[in-house]
C-alpha cells in the first residue's frame, strides 16, 4: 500500500499542514526573513515583469552581434525615451482629466445620489419576492466592491511603503537581462542523470509559461485599452483617457479584470447622459470579441490551458489571501504549480513504464 499513488500524495499533504501548523506557531523566529522577502518580492516581481517583456528585443539585437552590454544599454535607452514619451503626451491629459473629476466629484457624488434614489423608488414598487432577490444581490455586490477596495488600498499601501525600494527593480532587471542563461544551469547542475534532465525540462517548461502569460496579457491588455479609448473618444465619453488607463490595469486580473474596468465607465456614462450606458456596453462587448476571438487565440493560444472557472476561483482565493498584489500573480503561480506537478507526474509514468520493461 504504501508504494501506492494516491497513500504518497495523502501523506505527503498531512506532512505539509503539519509543517505549516508548526511554522506558524514559531512564525515569530522567521519574523526577520519574513520582512526582508516582503522588501524584495516587488521589486523582483517588477524586474522580473520587465525582463520578460523586454528579452524579445535582446535576443532580436543579439542575433545580429549586438554585445550583451550594448543590448541592455539600447534597452534601458530605450525604455527612458518611451517612458518620456509617454509622460510628455499622456501626462497633461491625464493631469486634466484628473483635476476635472476632483473638481466634479461633488456634482457626481450628487447625481450618483439621485439615481440611488429612484432606483429606490423603482423597488419599492416591485413584489416582495423580487425586493429580497434584489436585496441580496445588492449585498452581495456591495460586499464584492468593499473586499476589491480593500484590495486596492493594501495594493496602494504596499506599492507606496515599497517605492523607496524601487531603485532596486533597475539591478533585479540588469542581472537578469545580463545573467538569465546563467540561472537554470546553476540549479540543474546540482543534479545528475535523469534527474538532471528532469530538472532542466522542467525549469524549461516554466520559463516559456511565464514568458507566455506575461508577454501575452500585457500585449492583451494594451491592445484592449487602445480599442477602448477609440470607443469612449468616439462616444465623447468623459474622463476617456483615465478610463482607459484604469482598463488597462484591470485587464491584466483574466476574465474578471475586464468587467471591473467597464464599472466605472457605466456610472461615468449614466451621469453624463443615460442613452451613454448603451454606447459603453457596445464598445465593451466588441473589445471583448475581438479580444476572446481574434487577440487572445493569436497571442495567448493554448500556453496556459487552465479552464475559466479555475481562473475565476484562483483569483478570488488570491485576493483573499494576498489582496490585490494576490489577484495578480495568482493565475502565472498556478500555472507554475500546474507545470511542475505534470512533470512529476510525467516522470513517475516513465519510471512505471521502465520498471515494467524490466519486469
Amino acid at each position: 500500500m504504501t508504494k501506492k499513488l494516491w497513500f504518497q500524495v495523502g501523506v505527503g499533504i498531512l506532512l505539509a499542514i503539519l509543517i505549516i501548523k508548526y511554522f506558524m506557531e514559531i512564525s515569530f523566529i522567521f519574523a526577520p526573513v519574513i520582512i526582508i522577502i516582503k522588501a524584495i518580492i516587488l521589486p523582483l516581481l517588477l524586474g522580473g515583469v520587465l525582463y520578460y517583456m523586454t528579452e524579445p528585443i535582446q535576443r532580436f539585437l543579439e542575433n545580429r552581434k549586438v554585445p550583451r552590454w550594448g543590448s541592455i544599454l539600447i534597452i534601458l535607452a530605450g525604455l527612458v525615451v518611451v517612458l518620456g514619451i509617454f509622460i510628455s503626451i499622456i501626462g497633461p491629459h491625464v493631469t486634466k482629466q484628473v483635476n476635472n473629476l476632483v473638481e466634479n466629484a461633488p456634482t457626481l457624488s450628487k447625481k450618483f445620489d439621485e439615481v440611488k434614489s429612484m432606483f429606490g423608488e423603482l423597488e419599492d414598487n416591485l413584489p416582495p419576492s423580487l425586493q429580497g432577490s434584489i436585496d441580496s444581490a445588492t449585498n452581495s455586490i456591495q460586499k464584492i466592491a468593499v473586499n476589491f477596495g480593500k484590495w486596492v488600498v493594501q495594493f496602494l499601501q504596499s506599492f507606496f511603503q515599497a517605492i523607496f525600494l524601487l531603485v532596486l527593480v533597475p539591478f533585479f532587471f540588469i542581472f537578469m537581462l545580463k545573467d538569465h542563461e546563467k540561472f537554470a544551469p546553476n540549479i540543474y547542475n546540482l543534479f545528475s542523470g535523469e534527474r538532471r534532465e528532469w530538472v532542466r525540462k522542467t525549469l524549461g517548461d516554466i520559463d516559456n509559461v511565464l514568458r507566455s502569460y506575461i508577454q501575452g496579457q500585457f500585449l492583451i491588455s494594451a491592445i484592449l485599452a487602445s480599442l477602448i479609448l477609440i470607443g469612449y473618444m468616439f462616444l465623447k465619453l468623459e474622463y476617456a483617457l483615465l478610463l482607459a488607463i484604469f482598463a488597462l490595469f484591470m485587464n491584466l486580473v483574466p476574465f474578471i479584470g475586464p468587467w471591473i474596468a467597464v464599472t466605472p465607465a457605466l456610472i461615468i456614462a449614466y451621469i453624463q447622459e443615460p442613452k451613454l450606458v448603451i454606447g459603453v456596453a457596445i464598445v465593451t462587448l466588441i473589445a471583448q470579441q475581438i479580444d476572446s476571438n481574434l487577440i487572445t487565440p493569436n497571442v495567448m493560444g493554448k500556453s496556459l490551458d487552465i479552464h475559466p472557472l479555475t481562473v475565476i476561483t484562483i483569483i478570488l482565493a488570491a485576493g483573499n489571501i494576498a489582496g490585490f498584489v494576490g489577484i495578480i500573480v495568482g493565475v502565472p503561480v498556478y500555472a507554475v504549480l500546474k507545470v511542475i506537478v505534470q512533470n512529476v507526474y510525467e516522470q513517475r509514468r516513465k519510471i512505471k513504464q521502465a520498471a515494467t520493461k524490466n519486469v
